[in-house]
């Protein structure tokens, strides 16, 4: 075969070849967008916490005592950055499209030290770690964060357990499960998420208003 020939072939050759992948590529099916992320927050409205000292289920004012909050632990099945929900008893379904920014225990350390901080019932308030030795530790446990469409309309459940530690004598001064359940305004993911950050607003001032929750 000629030179000029079979490099005209090589060319058709290639042409076809270049052709054949991008027909391809074009059949490939298109990568899903990325989820829409969701945050957990504490609403500015909601931090005029009247302080510990004047409620009267309190026997004894807020001394001037630390408190170092721990990092917020997770059930199981609670502890990933997927936005749950329930249509029947006992299984737990997940969004597709919509997920939490992080997962929701580490959302939640930096709402308890800011609620704790507004409630004034203690003169320092801190995440762990930290170097600084406190008086008084928090532990939190989310127990369930849930969107359960058997009711209607659907209902965001949040639950947390929290216990209140004397660092010294490593006694437990208080401890309780907080849960609180908020109607959806959506039956959809946007829904229970506006949902959980009302529901969240509740639990928070319910906590550090609770009694045994100060030294």
């Amino acid at each position: 075969m000629k030179p000029n020939l079979l490099a005209g072939v090589l060319r058709l050759v290639c042409a076809v070849i270049l052709l054949g992948l991008g027909a391809c590529g074009s059949l490939l099916p298109k990568p899903a967008p990325p989820p829409t992320l969701h945050l957990l927050t504490w609403d500015s409205a909601a931090r005029a916490l009247p302080s510990l000292a004047s409620l009267p289920s309190l026997k004894i004012a807020p001394v001037q005592a630390s408190l170092r909050i721990n990092p917020p632990q997770a059930a199981a099945g609670f502890d990933s950055r997927r936005i749950i929900y329930l249509r029947e008893p006992y299984r737990l379904d997940y969004f597709a499209k919509h997920e939490w920014a992080d997962t929701p225990a580490r959302m939640l350390a930096p709402l308890l030290l800011a609620a704790f901080e507004a409630g004034g019932g203690f003169r320092a308030v801190f995440a762990a770690p930290s170097a600084a030795a406190a008086d008084f530790s928090l532990d939190t446990e989310l127990i369930r964060l849930q969107q359960d469409f058997s009711h209607i309309p659907s209902q965001l459940r949040l639950t947390l357990r929290a216990s209140l530690l004397d660092n010294a004598t490593r006694r437990v001064l208080a401890s309780r499960e907080f849960d609180v359940r908020e109607a959806a305004p959506s039956e959809d993911a946007a829904g229970g998420v506006i949902a959980a950050n009302q529901a969240l607003q509740k639990l928070l001032a319910d906590l550090v208003r609770a009694p045994g929750f100060t030294p």
